[in-house]
């Protein structure tokens, strides 16, 4: 297999029937660490709503468990990508999130928010970073595989397409993005989380070079002091030698799924997908993949 075999391969595939292949192929063989770090890098920009960012630090479930809420937000995502919507694990999966989130009242523009972000940081990621940009097939497959999976959650309004999901991302930051005193908490332990991967010499330095992939709006919601310019510059430079060097590597030839990444440290021997996450009463603990809650009597669709 030569190194855009599958490229071709995804290209002959149609991104409105088979999204869930299209995007299961982009996500777990093309560029399985890439989108790891671009859903963390979503975090961050979820943080910066206000309404996000509060709520999350009042259930305190990413500051006091941050590793846990961590590992439980990935392996529930990835259980539906892994596995398709049909299966009896996605289903649980879904079923799980819902639960979690009926517990508080969060609005479905903030929802909708937070879906614009998986659908739209991995394709800005690759085109930055990725050894090759994503294409405007894979943006089709992915904005349908999350206004599928919107739809399982409850969301309404949901974009019609990537260019939708863009769009509507882009107005909602302009609009609210701004400072709280809690988001910034959240932020400061995601940070604090990630640099507790690396040896401990390495953690400045780690935090240092997150807080350099922030854009400006991130910086000045969180009032972080603004990276230097060199930092950001090494920051940039060698995420994108290593997409060169990526390149020129052979294809992988089996899926790399989020279960896999060395950052989920919680479940050493194993995990049941019904068991992930928090079981809260509502208003004393929460997810930190916000939702809102659905009308007495509503219920999401289930997979279809």
């Amino acid at each position: 297999m030569q190194r855009y075999d599958r490229l071709k391969e995804i290209l002959r595939l149609d991104p409105d029937k088979d999204f869930l292949a299209i995007y299961r192929l982009t996500a777990t063989y093309e560029f399985p660490w890439d989108f790891t770090r671009a859903l963390e890098l979503a975090l961050f920009r979820t943080y910066a709503v206000p309404s996000i960012g509060g709520l999350l630090a009042e259930t305190a479930e990413f500051t006091d468990r941050a590793q846990k809420r961590y590992d439980d937000t990935a392996l529930l995502l990835d259980a539906v990508v892994e596995h398709g919507f049909e299966s009896d694990t996605a289903r649980t999966a879904i079923r799980r999130v819902n639960q979690m989130h009926r517990s508080y009242d969060i609005s479905d523009d903030d929802m909708r928010y937070v879906l614009c972000t998986f659908v739209v940081i991995p394709a800005r990621w690759l085109d930055a970073y990725g050894w090759r940009p994503m294409t405007h097939h894979e943006r089709r497959a992915s904005a349908n595989y999350y206004a599928t999976l919107g739809r399982h959650l409850g969301i309404r309004d949901i974009p019609g397409s990537y260019e939708e999901f863009e769009a509507t991302l882009v107005a909602y930051e302009a609009a609210h993005f701004g400072w709280d005193e809690g988001a910034r908490k959240v932020a400061d332990s995601t940070l604090d989380l990630m640099a507790s991967w690396y040896p401990a010499p390495l953690a400045p330095a780690v935090r240092r070079g997150g807080i350099a992939l922030l854009d400006d709006s991130l910086i000045e919601a969180f009032r972080y002091e603004a990276p230097r310019a060199g930092v950001r510059k090494l920051v940039q430079g060698a995420l994108r030698l290593r997409g060169r060097a990526v390149r020129l590597l052979p294809p992988r030839r089996a899926p790399h799924y989020a279960r896999q990444n060395p950052e989920i440290k919680g479940y050493p021997g194993g995990y049941d997908v019904g068991e992930l996450g928090t079981f809260p009463v509502p208003g004393s603990g929460g997810c930190p993949v916000p939702h809102p809650r659905r009308p007495a009597g509503a219920e999401a669709q289930p997979p279809a």
